[in-house]
């Protein structure tokens, strides 16, 4: 097995040919990608790249790995059930049983191998040790502990199924932002980000706003209209249509940018197209009920980070190496299988 310190030098090389494929690449990369999941974008893959591009800086792999052992004592088999939402979401998970020096067997959606095959081809062409700690299958039997990611439904499945060795099992999560009224419009055009980019489908999307009591919507709702052109994509376009005929004919008051709908709902999840809204009074208040529902949240994000346990506006997409799903640290997780 090679040592720590190679293993990030090699994911270090990864990042670097991703920061400089050719226009031509990229081209033919996207296609492929774009041919398993509609729902993908040149605009939304750029964003995904450069999450991933983010990660594999050198100094943040080091320090993400700071307490990790050069080997682990016991490399295991551990499984990953990826889930194909947005463009690489499986990433991460990835990254985290390689560098750790475990055996990777991955579960690949269907709406998303391509791309995840395609960096391993890469990481596997700069360090040949790789090629025998990556196995893409169909069946996880052999696994020795498991990390999947799934819908609620699948979650009770996989809770079953692995219950016998030791599992990460994420189910469904959606995120919020908290709004004071003190936000300048750049910060409202950074909160369209955490709404919009990779049209609302991620569970780091905001897709419930908090507001005080008072707030004038029309600020916020100009602050959307850098995203006017997702109406153009047909698969968003029918759902916007769809959510706009049922509001209209239940007689639901809601705001209507042409291309995105915003209701009043005591609901965190909305439909796609759709964002909901709850006014507040007291931080206070609302503290303590986003705590009772924080197994439901990814994350929060307001103002300068002002609400507590929150990140900025226009952050929610940006995580970090040590943001972790569902607040839970799969580095530790797979640093104590070893």
């Amino acid at each position: 097995m090679i040592k720590l310190e190679d293993r990030i030098k090699a994911f270090h090389t990864v990042g670097n040919i991703l920061d400089n494929l050719s226009e031509d690449e990229k081209t033919h990369i996207y296609q492929r990608a774009k041919g398993e999941n509609s729902w993908f974008t040149d605009e939304n893959l750029d964003i995904a790249l450069q999450g991933v591009i983010r990660y594999l800086d050198e100094n943040k792999l080091k320090t993400w790995t700071q307490d990790l052992p050069d080997k682990p004592e016991y490399a295991k088999k551990i499984g990953v059930v990826m889930a194909g939402n947005i463009p690489l979401v499986g990433f991460h998970d990835f990254l985290t049983v390689l560098i750790s020096g475990h055996q990777l067997l991955a579960k690949l959606s269907s709406q998303d191998s391509f791309l995840i095959k395609y960096i391993a081809e890469i990481l596997t062409d700069i360090e040949p040790y790789f090629k025998a700690q990556i196995h893409f299958l169909d069946k996880l039997n052999e696994a020795e502990a498991m990390i999947a990611t799934g819908s609620d439904n699948t979650a009770r499945y996989f809770e079953y199924y692995f219950a016998k060795i030791p599992h990460i099992i994420r189910h469904n999560r959606t995120s919020v932002a908290v709004i004071d009224g003190k936000e300048s419009q750049a910060e409202l055009t950074d909160l369209a980000d955490d709404i919009f980019q990779h049209f609302g489908l991620g569970c780091r999307n905001v897709s419930k706003i908090y507001v005080p009591e008072g707030f004038d919507f029309k600020k916020l709702l100009d602050a959307w209209q850098g995203y006017a052109s997702i109406i153009n994509h047909h698969k968003y376009n029918n759902n916007y249509d769809y959510n706009k005929s049922i509001f209209l004919v239940n007689n639901e008051p809601h705001f209507d940018t042409g291309f995105a709908l915003l209701r009043e709902s005591e609901q965190l999840v909305s439909p796609i197209s759709v964002v909901f809204y709850e006014k507040y009074q007291q931080k206070e208040v609302l503290q303590e009920k986003l705590k009772t529902l924080e197994d439901k949240i990814q994350c929060i994000v307001s103002r300068d980070a002002w609400f507590p346990s929150s990140l900025p506006l226009g952050k929610a997409q940006q995580p970090e190496l040590w943001d972790y799903a569902d607040d839970v640290n799969t580095l530790a997780f797979v640093k104590k299988l070893s």
